[in-house]
């Protein structure tokens, strides 16, 4: 449904939302949400130019959330790394579709269309509101015991 990029992106920013805006390396970010190192720097790159993310180098430099988790959609961090394709016209250039799509495109389509609207209507801050028995999600934010 999503790239394995873009659960990436939504798993540090998870990761940083969790811990209220104390700057978090890059390093912390990959041992914690189990990213590779070097593949995490090139998502946190992609996050730092949509405006998602501020990097700070330096001492008590790292990474932090741009925007509160409340007011931040999954949709808005997927679409920053890997957007969800929709389909506009015919993917197989028929000329008698064109803009119309054939039923197979339509509902795949249709489906992309239901994924946004599920995705843009979460915020970050709904992915951490569970109750403390259920974290730490996925093995993380919590810091490994």
């Amino acid at each position: 449904m999503i790239s394995q990029t873009a659960e990436y992106a939504l798993r540090a920013v998870v990761y940083l939302a969790d811990h209220g805006g104390q700057p978090r390396t890059n390093l912390q970010i990959a041992e914690t949400t189990q990213v590779p190192t070097g593949y995490l720097a090139k998502v946190m790159q992609g996050l730092s130019r949509a405006r998602i993310v501020n990097s700070q180098r330096g001492l008590n430099g790292g990474f932090t959330l741009k925007k509160s988790p409340d007011d931040l959609t999954v949709l808005e961090v997927i679409n920053a790394i890997d957007p969800i394709r929709r389909i506009h016209e015919c993917p197989l250039k028929l000329p008698s579709h064109g803009e119309t799509l054939c039923p197979l495109h339509q509902r795949i389509d249709n489906a992309a269309a239901l994924v946004e609207e599920a995705f843009g209507d979460t915020t970050i801050s709904e992915l951490l509101d569970v109750p403390k028995a259920r974290k730490p999600l996925c093995r993380f934010p919590s810091a490994p015991a």
